[in-house]
């Protein structure tokens, strides 16, 4: 008799995935800084929020990660719509192991500490162990990455990972190649994905 399969590894980043950095970077922004010109979210493009503030005005780029790196950010994150239930289901399915696989900040005190407090906040504390915090996801390996950066780039050429594309409001306009897949949101078949891949 053979051994059996390797359980489906899927790794989820937290930022625009899990948790609605974006949505909570404007309302901040917009809170803190009124009188400034904004990006709304059909505007942005491209990953780096800070980089497209400071094509507006090169100031701008302070103030806008100012928002981010300020304590309690990312502790009050919303989760996106589907995103707990859909984690919760993939923790639930044989054969599955998920982890939450998130890069910090560079300017980090905050950010890490609250990155766990809200993965125990909405996922529990057991989930707590199941995070990977990296800079380089490169070298994790796994069978699925969902994240909402278009290209993910590392010390790894070649990541174990199949990479799906979570869609966000920055990478909606991003024209993907044939052979790679996007997840548009939670609501779209996610588990499909997953099959796909243990059929593989």
């Amino acid at each position: 008799m053979g051994s059996a399969a390797a359980p489906l590894r899927v790794l989820l980043d937290m930022d625009g995935v899990l948790a609605d950095f974006e949505g909570a970077v404007l309302r901040e922004f917009r809170a803190r800084f009124p009188a400034e010109p904004r990006l709304e979210l059909a505007e942005r493009r491209g990953f780096s929020v800070r980089e497209q503030y400071r094509s507006l005005r090169e100031d701008l780029a302070a103030k806008v990660a100012s928002v981010y790196e300020s304590p309690g950010f990312f502790l009050d994150l919303d989760p996106i719509p589907g995103a707990l239930e859909a984690v919760q289901e993939m923790l639930h399915m044989q054969d599955t192991e998920v982890f939450i696989c998130t890069s910090p900040l560079r300017k980090y005190e905050h950010c890490i500490v609250e990155k766990y407090k809200w993965v125990e906040k909405h996922l529990g504390p057991e989930f707590v162990e199941r995070i990977i915090l990296t800079r380089d996801k490169t070298v994790v390996a796994a069978d699925l990455l969902f994240d909402d950066k278009d290209t993910i780039q590392g010390a790894e050429p070649n990541p174990s990972w199949e990479h799906i594309l979570f869609t966000c409001c920055h990478n909606r306009h991003v024209q993907l190649p044939a052979s790679r897949r996007r997840l548009r949101s939670w609501a779209d078949d996610w588990r499909a994905i997953l099959e796909s891949k243990r059929r593989q």
